[in-house]
């Protein structure tokens, strides 16, 4: 193959130097000029996102899209061994589709994944929603442990630093309603144990003038008392320091 350059002259012209000879170890050139159609590498933009205008054009490119929208959908049907369903509508409402096996068959499918992915996704819904309700419930608790500790605290008479008269006020009503309440509780609970110890009173009374007659013994001169003489203990819870009484020397 005999060797070639080309040189630019000016725009759109190039020289074509041939080689044709050899002479001497210099080779003989023959020049020609000829003029050569360039296309110029241009840099494609990017294509902008948005409704093409013109009409022609719109058609045009739908066409040549939806073709290779196609093929790509055949290429990795075959290549990937994937199932594989295209549906496209043109603006004027024509069909074109493409299956690797059937449309129904893969749109049925479809739609029971759907239905299995709404109700994985409701599944975790309510668990996030319960999730949220037992940390609200347990703030709303930690909250609730929160004052009622304060609360412990000022009835035992800590932490009263930030109170207000008023406050203080109302602790002190509170302590003594709630004193009020220990005491007629100790009350009934003393007398009811006042009450059984007089029943295992009588009883053990009867058990012995029992065992008086079966030995043929005297009854008792207490047993035999035809009234019984009853105690009434009245006890009454004093809060306060003691009353100081004077001790008089002899």
């Amino acid at each position: 193959m005999q060797p070639t350059e080309m040189f630019r002259v000016f725009p759109g012209f190039y020289i074509t130097r041939l080689a044709t000879a050899t002479i001497s170890g210099h080779r003989a050139w023959r020049l020609s000029v000829k003029q050569y159609r360039i296309k110029e590498n241009m840099v494609r933009g990017k294509t902008q996102m948005k409704r093409i205008e013109n009409a022609a054009s719109r058609q045009v490119t739908f066409s040549k899209r939806r073709n290779g929208l196609l093929k790509k959908a055949f290429e990795l049907s075959v290549l990937c061994d994937a199932e594989v369903a295209l549906i496209i509508f043109s603006p004027r409402g024509k069909l074109y589709e493409f299956s690797s096996s059937s449309m129904s068959k893969t749109i049925e499918r479809y739609e029971k994944r759907e239905k299995d992915n709404i109700g994985i996704n409701n599944k975790l819904a309510a668990v996030d929603q319960n999730t949220q309700n037992v940390k609200e419930d347990a703030q709303s608790m930690a909250k609730k442990i929160e004052l009622l500790e304060i609360s412990k605290q000022k009835l035992l008479g800590k932490g009263l630093e930030p109170c207000s008269l008023n406050e203080l006020n109302q602790l002190e009503t509170n302590l003594e309603q709630s004193l009020s309440r220990i005491r007629e509780r100790k009350n009934l609970l003393f007398r009811q144990q006042i009450e059984k110890l007089k029943q295992e009173e009588k009883r053990l009374k009867e058990e012995n003038a029992k065992l008086r007659q079966t030995c043929g013994m005297n009854p008792s001169p207490w047993s035999t008392s035809t009234e019984e003489e009853t105690m009434e203990v009245e006890t009454e819870l004093f809060i306060g320091p003691p009353e100081r009484r004077r001790i008089q020397n002899p």
